[in-house]
């Protein structure tokens, strides 16, 4: 039975691929990091910076000081980039309101830190709609270990196998798999056919005006 509906941020309740591409490729430059190409990165959306730092700098052994110390250089300049132009995915709002006058719990699942969680919801004006939050500031392992996920059930009061969550990126479907939900694939980071390709999912959508309660019920 659904009860709950988990949300990852980004690339999900907004469309900021773009935003943060830009973002690395401006830090990669502040940082002396040559031939990068920012698009090397998307493999590793959805995962936390720990994971994303590791993999820019060529190091598994950065200190968590270090990490959180670039982390908040990075995401600093995403959020000054991305300010002037963020908006909710199209659809989103309805949907919200759509769950919420059938009792259905919300809370966002990612594995962005709290404070571009903070942002994104308060800049979009959303932030009531949401029963609770689990952001990267509060796990250690990143997707697509389930952690994350579990975490905002618990939040919410209901286990994995009651909810469903919207995602784009593969690592956070198979962290939503792992916790037993369901999951609504949404192609804006991937493109649909590779998001078919790859499988993993329990229904695909371009967006969140294709999503209806009653094909939300039928996942159960």
């Amino acid at each position: 039975m659904l009860r709950a509906a988990l949300f990852d941020m980004d690339g999900v309740i907004v469309d900021n691929r773009d935003a943060h591409l830009r973002a690395f490729e401006v830090f990669a430059d502040r940082h002396g990091i040559r031939g990068f190409d920012a698009q090397e990165l998307l493999p590793y959306f959805g995962s936390t910076n720990a994971l994303i730092m590791s993999r820019l700098f060529g190091r598994d052994d950065l200190p968590t000081e270090e990490v959180e110390r670039l982390s908040q250089k990075k995401e600093a300049i995403y959020r000054e980039l991305y300010d002037p132009i963020m908006q909710p995915a199209d659809g989103l709002v309805a949907l919200l309101e759509v769950l919420r006058g059938a009792g259905i719990r919300i809370a966002v699942g990612s594995s962005a830190p709290r404070v571009n969680v903070d942002f994104v919801l308060e800049r979009c004006g959303i932030a009531a709609y949401f029963d609770a939050v689990a952001s990267g500031s509060e796990i250690r392992r990143s997707k697509p270990d389930p952690e994350v996920y579990l975490l905002a059930a618990r939040k919410l009061g209901v286990v994995g196998s009651e909810c469903v969550v919207f995602e784009d990126a593969f690592v956070g479907m198979e962290a939503a798999r792992r916790a037993q939900a369901r999951v609504v694939a949404v192609a804006s980071t991937f493109p649909r056919e590779m998001i078919r390709q790859r499988g993993g999912y329990d229904w695909l959508v371009e967006g969140f005006p294709e999503v209806t309660l009653d094909g939300l019920s039928r996942l159960f």
